[in-house]
């Protein structure tokens, strides 16, 4: 009951995975996880990041301003664990599917929400991750045979979940 999806376009996979949700939570379903919201800033050359925490809308920002001129990793850690300690909350609380926005750099080495993942389904969660071509390779060695790729399409996540059920 893993599944990721992957998109083309900067951006697509948030927008796919934040429509997934509001569809779902919606509907009436318990959905934890977190979906990434990415802000143009017209004086930075790189966009600011944060984290819609799921399902109460709370935003963390996940990124750190190093200066225009910067090479290194951008992501806040301590911004990205405040997101996995809520989506443990959700999941203690009963949920019905976990979303993750990103299976990154942080997942592939072993933190972020690797554990996390490996939680809910070990208790019959579904959980459904988007993906990056840069990480997809770390991915597969993770989950293995056990992950589906499903079509980046809200219809095709819904049914999905729904066959997950």
């Amino acid at each position: 009951m893993l599944a990721y999806v992957m998109t083309e376009g900067r951006g697509e996979t948030d927008t796919l995975l934040a429509a997934l949700s509001e569809r779902l939570l919606a509907q009436g379903y318990r959905v934890t996880g977190a979906v990434q919201i990415n802000t143009d800033q017209p004086d930075l050359p790189k966009c600011r990041m944060d984290l819609k925490l799921l399902p109460t809308g709370k935003l963390v920002p996940i990124s750190q301003s190093l200066g225009a001129l910067s090479k290194g990793c951008r992501l806040d850690p301590e911004g990205l664990e405040q997101a996995v300690l809520h989506t443990e909350q959700g999941l203690e609380a009963g949920a019905d599917l976990v979303v993750i926005n990103k299976f990154g750099k942080q997942e592939v080495e072993g933190r972020g929400f690797r554990s996390l993942i490996g939680e809910a389904l070990s208790q019959g969660v579904p959980v459904i991750v988007g993906v990056n071509a840069k990480n997809i390779a770390g991915f597969e060695t993770f989950a293995g045979e056990f992950a589906q790729a499903l079509s980046p399409e809200v219809e095709a996540l819904i049914r999905w979940f729904e066959g997950n059920l």
